[in-house]
């Protein structure tokens, strides 16, 4: 992935991604991304991309397959969700520490209709990502939920976009020390203005229509822009907050989920606030998971 790319993943856009990642995305990268050192362009994923008609499901093994599919242990499925949430990309999972939402809802459709999958964890590990494809992945595997049993199984935390994925699952389970929530929406601005001008660099901004360059960073984001943004961002917590209700039901209302004001909760509190059903080990869960399906049968 090239820095241009990142970029773009990073500043100006909404996330739903716990504020502390932020920081450390903010610190880490952002002089790297900004200070404009070249990197290849990976293309690994140009293929397979594109949520309409799900090429990704449509790619076969050579035994006739699906290529994308979740890990199995007997009839239960298991889609793992883990680290920096992004809208689309080939790669499913812990590719340089990202996981797509195209991937997600590829492996949902792989399981949806398989009459031998009975049961489906939702393994969960991020501290959140993109907003752009969130809510739409988020469905899927609350209509997967629908028509089979899930579980969200934290390992070790679900915050901001990673929770939104985990409250599709009828139930959550999280570790005694591990975090959900962070009910909220993030973005960054990077004003260089006052860089530039000690380095004696002046940035002419040529452009047509009155908001076209509104969220640049070679100058400070004026109030009226400011004001937008955070409106934009708070009908997307709004919307975050309903979705989470309506996936919960009566154990977490839309007007809780806003009250959290995008805190995080640990372990059995965050049972007693509603962002979780049950503490547990996760190493334990399969196991109790089949038998539970076994009884169920």
């Amino acid at each position: 992935m090239s820095y241009p790319e990142i970029a773009t993943r990073m500043f100006n856009t909404p996330l739903m991604l716990h504020e502390a990642k932020g920081d450390i995305i903010a610190r880490a990268f952002g002089p790297r991304v900004l200070g404009l050192p070249d990197a290849e362009l990976d293309v690994r994923g140009s293929q397979e991309l594109g949520l309409v008609g799900d090429k990704m499901g449509q790619v076969r093994d050579s035994s006739g397959e699906r290529y994308f599919q979740p890990w199995r242990r007997d009839d239960v499925a298991v889609i793992e969700i883990e680290g920096s949430l992004i809208n689309k990309g080939k790669w499913i999972g812990k590719s340089s520490g990202q996981t797509t939402y195209e991937g997600i809802i590829t492996q949902a459709n792989a399981v949806i209709d398989d009459d031998s999958v009975r049961g489906v964890i939702v393994e969960v590990d991020s501290f959140g990502g993109e907003v752009s494809g969130a809510f739409d992945c988020a469905e899927r595997l609350f209509e997967l939920s629908q028509v089979k049993p899930t579980i969200a199984v934290l390992t070790d935390h679900a915050c901001s976009a990673g929770y939104l994925l985990a409250s599709a699952a009828r139930q959550i389970v999280i570790p005694r020390n591990g975090y959900a929530g962070s009910i909220g929406v993030i973005s960054l601005h990077v004003d260089m203005s006052k860089w530039l001008a000690k380095e004696g660099l002046a940035v002419t901004i040529l452009k047509a229509g009155a908001q076209k360059a509104d969220l640049n960073p070679y100058e400070p984001l004026p109030d009226d822009v400011l004001e937008r943004e955070l409106a934009d961002l708070e009908a997307i917590r709004v919307e975050f907050a309903e979705t989470v209700a309506r996936f919960r039901g009566d154990r977490l209302s839309k007007d809780a989920a806003l009250a959290t004001e995008a805190g995080v909760f640990r372990g059995q509190a965050a049972v007693e606030a509603g962002i979780a059903d049950a503490v547990g080990r996760p190493s334990q869960i399969l196991a109790a998971f089949q038998e539970e399906l076994g009884r169920s049968a």
